[in-house]
């Protein structure tokens, strides 16, 4: 069963069970698939489909920064809520040690030094990693690495 399959089920399974979150987040998430399959005109497959939902955690995660900031807490556990939902869909994410471990074979096989290299470690790194693990917490593991 591809992504969109298992979507358009859980969203079905949703209504019935009037989930309103659920049903919101499939909807968004369908709603972005569909976006960008128009502007491109191009049949997304599953590997496709975890970008977008990885973007929307992304901002998601950005989101519940500036709500709290804002101190808007019910705004913050909404969003918290949805991530969660968003994250049934997603791979296992890495674990910090997994990342670090990730992290330093690719620094060695890159013969990275200093912070300089940051970019060619990190266009190594995101392949192999690809939405199992949140950019910025390996952007600050791979600084770790680099002082």
């Amino acid at each position: 069963m591809s992504l969109k399959e298992k979507l358009m089920d859980d969203l079905k399974i949703a209504m019935k069970e009037k989930d309103q979150l659920r049903k919101s987040v499939i909807t968004m998430i369908r709603a972005a698939i569909k976006q960008y399959e128009v502007d491109k005109r191009v049949e997304l497959d599953d590997e496709s489909i975890l970008d977008i939902m990885s973007k929307q955690v992304k901002q998601k995660r950005d989101a519940i920064e500036e709500f709290a900031k804002g101190n808007r807490q019910d705004l913050v556990d909404e969003a918290k809520a949805e991530i969660d939902i968003l994250m049934e869909y997603l791979p296992q994410q890495l674990t910090e040690e997994e990342m670090k471990q990730i992290v330093s074979e690719v620094v060695k096989e890159v013969g990275a030094t200093t912070a300089k290299d940051m970019g060619k470690v990190m266009s190594a790194l995101m392949p192999k990693v690809k939405g199992r693990a949140d950019g910025k917490l390996l952007n600050q593991v791979v600084r770790q690495f680099l002082q």
